[in-house]
């Protein structure tokens, strides 16, 4: 059964990522939902579409998205859709690589199923919990780095106090970033403010059953379908650096996150 559901959240998620191809490098309707958020009417097709589909193959879960309006119903359950139609849609809008449809199916505060569907980039990441994760059908495992200098971030540019660490490629999704630590292709994924959960619930799933540490940026354990559905940053590691990232990320954090989000 677990495999089944899984399989059936992929097929979801490629049917949606398709929509969303058949859009990509095409005319769009782009407008800024807030200051520095674009967003185009491609994110709120396949929304709609993942909305629709997801309810037909779980009728009882809560839905949780970016592009949907959110409502108090969906913390009276104990299963609730968590969704990013498109994750990464500043790299769509720019007819970039670096985007993916993001579903995670979140039971009693974690994600239990999680599909990254990239089609971009030829790349499908799967997981649920208690079950490893593959991209492509292939087993996935985190590095083995245990020392914090020398690990790779994906990342534009490093500041100065981390300028130890080595920066590799960033797509702009998130959802992908962390994905690339699960994958062995970097190390570290680190943010200090406040995130949405649609951003990390599937994920934080892939790399968790990869064998990464999964925290908020302060080293608590995410929780998800909670009342605000944000917390304070992530941090994914390699297990061997994870614990020496939360302390020098510690005061940082600690200053950022008092501000209210």
């Amino acid at each position: 059964m677990p495999e089944a559901m899984l399989d059936a959240i992929a097929d979801i998620a490629a049917e949606a990522a398709e929509k969303a191809c058949d859009r990509w490098r095409g005319e769009l309707e782009i407008w800024n939902k807030s200051p520095d958020h674009p967003v185009s009417d491609v994110d709120l097709l396949v929304d709609d579409f993942l909305r629709e589909r997801l309810a037909a193959l779980d009728p009882e879960a809560g839905y949780l998205s970016e592009e949907t309006t959110d409502t108090a119903a969906r913390l009276g359950k104990s299963r609730v859709w968590v969704v990013d139609p498109i994750d990464g849609t500043r790299d769509f809008i720019r007819e970039r690589k670096g985007w993916c449809v993001s579903v995670a199916l979140v039971e009693d505060g974690q994600p239990i199923y999680g599909v990254l569907e990239a089609p971009a980039r030829n790349e499908r990441w799967m997981a649920s919990a208690g079950q490893g994760a593959t991209r492509n059908g292939l087993p996935l495992g985190v590095s083995g780095r245990t020392a914090l200098a020398g690990a790779r971030v994906p990342a534009h540019n490093i500041p100065k106090a981390d300028s130890d660490l080595v920066a590799v490629d960033q797509p702009n999704s998130i959802a992908l970033r962390i994905a690339m630590v699960a994958a062995g292709e970097a190390d570290l994924v680190a943010t200090l403010r406040w995130g949405h959960e649609w951003d990390v619930g599937a994920a934080a799933l892939i790399a968790r059953e990869a064998g990464a540490m999964v925290t908020d940026a302060l080293g608590a354990p995410l929780i998800f379908n909670t009342h605000a559905a944000e917390a304070f940053g992530v941090l994914i590691a390699t297990p061997g650096i994870h614990a020496a990232a939360v302390e020098r990320l510690r005061e940082r954090a600690e200053k950022l996150s008092k501000r209210e989000p």
